[in-house]
């Protein structure tokens, strides 16, 4: 047990912390002062810059669908408290149940914890003797990943912290809150950055889930059409369109076929890859969606029937929207019975399973099957909607939205829309495009849409919701508030 803790003394001083007590002599030890010396170091340290990944995927993103009116969950405690809007500023149903991990209060610590790894390798990487090309690589990807954590966190929360220095003393991780347009201001400043340093995947040996030039240039189009620079987006998604390094499959359902994942990297841009021989840092997120006792042997084999799609969201599709495939109304159960809709769950009659994350073959409950974070389609629709913004209902943005709208089996979308039509059309075609795929709360809430659309989303589940304009941000966890005298909590969570 001894050694056990010194060791761990000894990762926790290399990522930043200034003591460790134990009652033991310590004849050596690992420090970020003698640690960053070798390429291997740096090396080692962008793996840890994205290890937050696996916690932030294994449910935390996903669990803000439960707010949507696209998916609701089994009505558990805390799990519902997204789907009522109950949640306390303290995450009190979370604590007390272990759900923590699904939570905001996960993405907040997720987060932070990613962004102090990322500014450890831009603080020291630039002083080791390497390869100048992979030193680079290592760099770029460290800035992009500051700018995705910190983009997840406003996003979430509003006003957050920048952080963009490691924390050498303990005064150091005591900072107060930016506000939304200055943490935008360094999203931005940090994928310039990103896209300098990194390389085309065209150009690259592959390195599955490790971020190119075009997702640095996606994920900018797409932080800046939050932010508001629409311009900024049009140029950014346009650059990816017409880099001709990424394109849409043939078939939407080919982006979902386990079997069929290195085909989908050509629209996956950047995705959480999961690798199921490789158990402990999966993903729960499949599981969710399958019937419950792991009776659909099509989904996987660890599915808990947690997580459904509403009736009215399948309705809304047209029935020759090839996207609706991805979800069905029944299922075959292990002894090969098709199970109708009215058995899948005993909580509803009109459960509706969602079917983007199969995987037959699945370790228990790891999962091989790929979490798309940014895709093509998307690229395709931040476009179409940023050009809208800036110059109306244009031909230039009709031709983006039907790329999608032609490739899941519709027609062109109806001509002759004015510019907010066109827009709300746009917001529409996502919600079909890309259901389940942790975006829909954030359309919803950056448009504010999220309080007329949500009080419609109901079943015999939840036949009311009523969201309130506080609800546009989570609250700050209290526990991070308590321990940062200079942290507020968001003015209306006060």
């Amino acid at each position: 047990m001894k050694n056990l803790l010194s060791i761990l003394c000894v990762i926790w001083l290399a990522f930043g912390l200034t003591s460790c007590e134990l009652q033991e002599d310590v004849y050596s030890s690992i420090t970020t002062d003698n640690f960053f010396q070798t390429a291997g170091d740096a090396e080692t340290a962008l793996i840890a810059a994205y290890d937050p990944m696996a916690d932030l995927y294994n449910a935390a993103t996903h669990s803000s669908d439960f707010g949507t009116d696209q998916i609701y969950p089994r009505p558990v405690v805390a799990r519902d408290t997204y789907t009522l809007f109950t949640y306390d500023q303290n995450y009190s149903s979370q604590k007390s149940f272990g759900r923590t991990f699904e939570s905001p209060f996960q993405t907040w610590t997720s987060c932070y914890a990613g962004i102090e790894r990322a500014n450890w390798i831009l603080d020291k990487v630039p002083t080791i003797v390497m390869d100048q090309t992979r030193k680079s690589s290592i760099l770029g990807e460290a800035y992009f990943l500051r700018a995705f954590y910190l983009w997840m966190l406003t996003k979430n929360f509003g006003d957050v912290v920048i952080k963009t220095a490691p924390s050498k003393s303990e005064l150091d991780a005591y900072n107060a809150k930016s506000s939304v347009a200055e943490v935008y201001g360094q999203i931005f400043e940090d994928l310039d950055l990103a896209v300098m340093n990194l390389t085309s995947y065209a150009t690259q040996t592959p390195q599955f889930g490790r971020p190119s030039k075009e997702a640095a240039m996606a994920l900018y189009a797409k932080a800046a059409l939050y932010g508001g620079e629409f311009q900024t987006s049009l140029d950014m998604a346009e650059a990816v369109i017409n880099s001709g390094t990424y394109r849409l499959l043939d078939s939407v359902e080919d982006v979902f076929d386990v079997d069929k994942e290195t085909e989908a990297r050509a629209e996956n841009i950047w995705s959480y890859e999961s690798i199921s021989a490789v158990p402990g840092r999966g993903t729960q997120v499949p599981s969710l969606y399958g019937p419950a006792s792991s009776s659909g042997p099509e989904y996987g084999n660890s599915s808990y029937g947690s997580a459904f799609a509403y009736q009215s969201f399948y309705d809304s599709f047209d029935p020759k929207d090839q996207r609706r495939n991805l979800l069905a109304t029944s299922y075959i159960n292990k002894s090969g019975v098709v199970v109708p809709q009215e058995k899948i769950t005993p909580v509803t009659t009109d459960g509706v399973l969602v079917g983007k994350f199969k995987d037959p073959n699945s370790n228990g409950n790891s999962y091989a099957i790929n979490l798309p974070i940014i895709r093509m389609a998307d690229v395709y629709l931040i476009a179409a909607e940023a050009e809208a913004k800036l110059n109306g209902s244009s031909s230039k943005a009709y031709g983006f939205i039907d790329k999608v709208r032609n490739r899941a089996g519709l027609d062109d979308l109806k001509s002759g829309l004015g510019k907010e039509e066109f827009i709300n059309a746009v917001i529409q075609e996502r919600s079909w495009e890309l259901f389940g795929e942790a975006d829909r709360w954030y359309d919803l809430t950056r448009t504010g849409k999220f309080l007329t659309v949500i009080p419609t989303a109901v079943n015999s589940i939840f036949p009311v919701r009523k969201p309130e304009p506080k609800h546009r941000y989570f609250p700050i966890p209290l526990d991070e508030v308590n321990a940062n005298p200079l942290l507020e909590q968001n003015p209306d969570w006060q």
